[in-house]
């Protein structure tokens, strides 16, 4: 009987183990699970064209991830497992 809860605990912790698979770049990862440089690129682009497009934002997210601008560049939080991303929304602006 012992034996046999010993299996059922080791079953419970092996079952319980997850492996983190957040990224916050949110560019597409290979079959490897490293993130594509095409794809980082992509991120990076898109964050700058709503940089650019809102010069005045301090912080923003896309509700997967939460960004502030830092000396003109973005710093963002790693993204939130199970998660849809969204539209980019400003959600602190220079003076307000």
């Amino acid at each position: 009987m012992r034996g046999v809860n010993c299996r059922l605990a080791l079953c419970l912790v092996l079952g319980s183990i997850r492996a983190p698979v957040a990224r916050s770049t949110g560019a597409p990862a290979t079959a490897s699970g490293t993130t594509t440089d095409a794809g980082a690129a992509e991120a990076r682009g898109s964050i700058e064209v709503f940089l650019k497009a809102n010069p005045d934002c301090l912080e923003f997210t896309d509700q997967c991830s939460h960004c502030a601008v830092v000396n003109g560049v973005a710093e963002c939080s790693t993204a939130e497992i199970a998660c849809v991303k969204r539209e980019k929304q400003c959600t602190k602006r220079a003076g307000k």
